[in-house]
């Protein structure tokens, strides 16, 4: 990547990341020139206007934001940020692929490559204030404004940390053994000043674009992300007979036991009559099978985030989901489509020991704060085998 600074800067290490950024720079009239069809003109027949949930005065239009890619490792992960990165680019984006994992030197080659970008720009946009990587690459950031964007429901997570002025953690991450403490303790300077600088001040202004229930804090901005960009440009979606599925990571993350996770998706599939079952990205092909198995679902792996799946359809009547992002998420990409989204709570039982405490009552309020959603009944969870 070229040592010279960008005046819009965006880090993305996602494909729900990268779908944010373009839904970001459309909302703050940062697209490249053209990119809008038509203008900002309506968007489709029978989308509702969202209330802007922003704090503070209205804010000007941006220049486009250069993006840089630092993919995941896993493969459905990458195939589905290529597929957005060409979207993208495709809009008019300046869209840079930077390994930075793989490899004992991808990391320390990424950051050199990166550094100077990072020192000349005047606003950073990331997805992910959790990720070590990015918040070494805050550290040499004289940015005026940083932009937090959605990476999911850890939005919630960062903002209520941010405000309790504790340091930055991943909701579902146990405490560990002392090896995991001893090395928290050598990365807590980096995650110090990543937190700094992620804390509005006179000199620094920080906004936040989101789809989550989340309350700006004192001097942050709060912008609403309705997924403008994505209903303007895909849909309305043609409608299936059948009920969906969304599928989530927490077998995968140690949150949720696996047998009693497939033992709620058979019996959510006899009651709703869901015909498809959208995989998380990070679900394992062995969990896929076994579901698959069990209750006769056709397993689908989308190569696009879900909310642009569902947006060009076809997609069932109903989408039911757990606690996840897409609760949030899909009432607003769907707006005007006649799709129902449910979600289906998550049986305190069906935690493991490895959950972190933090995990019942983060999940309880993913599901409790969802708007325009059915609220199903809590499937009982079976017991373990």
């Amino acid at each position: 990547m070229s040592a010279s600074a960008a005046p819009t800067l965006a880090f993305v290490e996602s494909p729900v990341q990268l779908l944010n950024v373009l839904e970001w720079a459309y909302a703050r009239d940062a697209a490249p020139a053209g990119a809008r069809p038509n203008g900002a003109g309506p968007l489709l027949d029978g989308v509702p206007p969202q209330r802007d949930r922003r704090a503070g005065a209205p804010t000007p239009a941006v220049a486009a934001p250069r993006i840089v890619v630092l993919p995941p490792t896993d493969p459905m992960s990458r195939g589905q940020l290529r597929r957005v990165a060409s979207i993208a680019r495709d809009e008019g984006y300046d869209v840079h692929w930077q390994e930075a994992r793989g490899g004992s030197g991808a990391p320390l080659k990424a950051l050199a490559s990166l550094t100077a970008a990072v020192r000349g720009a005047e606003r950073i946009v990331v997805g992910d204030p959790f990720s070590r990587f990015v918040q070494l690459l805050l550290a040499p950031a004289r940015a005026a404004e940083l932009v937090v964007v959605d990476d999911g429901t850890a939005t919630m997570e960062f903002v209520a940390q941010l405000g309790r002025g504790e340091r930055l953690r991943r909701w579902h991450r146990a405490t560990g053994g002392p090896a995991a403490r001893a090395r928290e303790l050598v990365y807590a300077p980096v995650s110090g000043t990543a937190r700094r600088r992620l804390t509005p001040g006179t000199r620094r202004r920080v906004e936040v674009f989101t789809s989550m229930p989340v309350e700006a804090l004192p001097g942050m901005e709060l912008r609403v992300n309705d997924f403008a960009w994505t209903r303007s440009r895909f849909g309305p979606p043609r409608l299936t007979r059948g009920t969906d599925l969304v599928g989530t990571s927490l077998v995968e993350t140690g949150v949720v036991d696996p047998d009693r996770y497939l033992e709620a998706v058979r019996a959510l599939t006899r009651e709703h009559g869901v015909t498809r079952y959208f995989a998380h990205r990070r679900e394992s092909p062995e969990k896929l099978r076994a579901l698959s198995e069990a209750s006769g679902l056709e397993i689908v792996r989308p190569d696009l985030p879900l909310e642009l799946i569902a947006r060009r359809g076809p997609i069932g009547r109903t989408v039911v989901s757990f606690p996840s992002t897409v609760v949030h998420t899909l009432p607003y990409a769907l707006a005007g489509t006649g799709v129902t989204v449910a979600v289906c709570p998550l049986d305190p039982a069906w935690l493991t020991g490895a959950a972190s405490p933090r995990a019942r009552s983060f999940l309880a309020g993913v599901t409790d704060t969802a708007r325009d959603v059915r609220r199903l009944p809590a499937q009982a969870a079976p017991a373990a085998r």
